[in-house]
């Protein structure tokens, strides 16, 4: 089973996603875990790696809030077990736009979620209403 792990920042009960240029669906701040890692250090370098090194934030107030398996969106058959980290600070810093990256997006409910990657849209942004940490 491949282990994902992905990262929420919240700002004006918005909650911070982002756009790979190879999906056309926006996705969590987040990959996969690599060998030899924690899920915790996975989380602080995707973090660095898709947010850019203008992106400010505390590697301390990373808190692992929910884990749950799936089957990965991208061939719809490899199971998935994921970690979601909630950031308890505030980001600070300009968001980059990489080779990986092509936008971000302060998202809340009135977005819709056709823009959505399954586990957004099934998982992440319920728990995030649901705890109101977003509108």
């Amino acid at each position: 089973m491949i282990r994902v792990v992905g990262t929420m920042f919240f700002e004006n009960e918005k909650l911070l996603i982002d756009k790979p240029k190879k999906r056309p669906t926006y996705q969590m701040i987040g990959g996969g875990v690599e060998k030899d890692e924690t899920p915790l250090e996975a989380a602080i370098r995707e973090c660095h790696e898709e947010l850019g090194n203008k992106a400010m934030f505390d590697e301390s107030l990373f808190e692992l809030v929910m884990e749950f398996d799936e089957i990965a969106t991208s061939d719809g058959v490899t199971p998935i077990h994921f970690y979601v980290f909630k950031y308890n600070g505030s980001l600070s810093g300009d968001l980059t736009i990489s080779e990986e990256i092509e936008s971000f997006l302060w998202y809340d409910s009135s977005c819709g979620t056709d823009i959505l990657s399954n586990t957004l849209k099934n998982e992440v942004v319920p728990y995030c209403l649901k705890k109101k940490l977003i509108k």
